[in-house]
């Protein structure tokens, strides 16, 4: 049988009678696998829907005259199946004070554009929280210091991803919740004994219940540090800088 060559010959092989091939039985047809369900994740081109869903929360600052409602709308990747999700899409912030109504705006675009980028998002918390007023900042209720406006933000922020499982708190033992409560009861008792609380005095009391005369916390901004047996201990998170 002739067989016509088109193509440029680069090499060849004398093929004797023992190098000839043997039939092989065709192979068994492996089971088509079954289609895997595409899996959506958060970019740039995903269009927005009709309708979101999301959270709007009220920040009261003493710098501001009027409070800040922002709300955070959240898109739902994969809806009803294993994989779905909610993640971060929007943000608005909402004021009458329109002192900072171009910073507002400014920052509400490029968190937006953020979020629709997507990847891991969550570093925004961080950035935002390590944002510093020159001209000092204030405590929230619950005794949290906030170093800013845009600070309490980042922990709007944070507060709705934790609430959206972008964000997970670490858990605390058990041995260490009993440890806290029995180093509060134990300061509790102590102060107690040195002198009874005043009316003036009891409403100097944070509305987290920490004693009045608790310091701030490095780890949690939190009013709740005291010192005990020598050794400053937070009757919030536990930390103490005696390890």
């Amino acid at each position: 049988m002739t067989i016509k060559i088109e193509k440029k010959i680069k090499g060849y092989q004398v093929v004797g009678p023992e190098d000839k091939a043997v039939p092989v039985a065709p192979a068994a047809v492996e089971p088509k696998e079954a289609p895997v369900a595409e899996v959506i994740q958060m970019h740039e081109s995903v269009e927005r829907p009709e309708a979101l869903i999301g959270s709007t929360f009220k920040i009261k600052s003493p710098l501001f005259e009027h409070a800040l409602y922002v709300t955070i709308n959240d898109i739902v990747l994969n809806a009803g199946t294993k994989y779905e999700q909610r993640r971060p899409f929007e943000i608005f912030i909402n004021s009458k004070n329109m002192d900072h109504f171009q910073w507002i705006v400014a920052l509400t675009r490029i968190i937006s554009a953020v979020f629709r980028k997507g990847g891991d998002v969550t570093f925004l918390v961080e950035e935002m929280k390590a944002v510093f007023d020159p001209r000092g900042g204030y405590f929230k209720a619950g005794g949290v210091y906030m170093p800013s406006i845009v600070a309490e933000i980042g922990a709007v922020i944070e507060q709705h991803m934790k609430n959206i499982g972008l964000i997970h708190d670490p858990e605390m033992s058990d041995s260490q919740r009993a440890l806290i409560a029995e180093k509060r009861a134990a300061y509790e008792q102590s102060a107690q004994k040195k002198t009874e609380l005043s009316p003036t005095d009891a409403d100097t009391n944070d509305s987290a219940g920490f004693p009045p005369g608790a310091t701030l916390c490095a780890k949690c901004n939190t009013k709740a540090l005291v010192l005990m047996d020598g050794c400053q201990t937070c009757l919030n998170c536990g930390y103490s800088k005696c390890g």
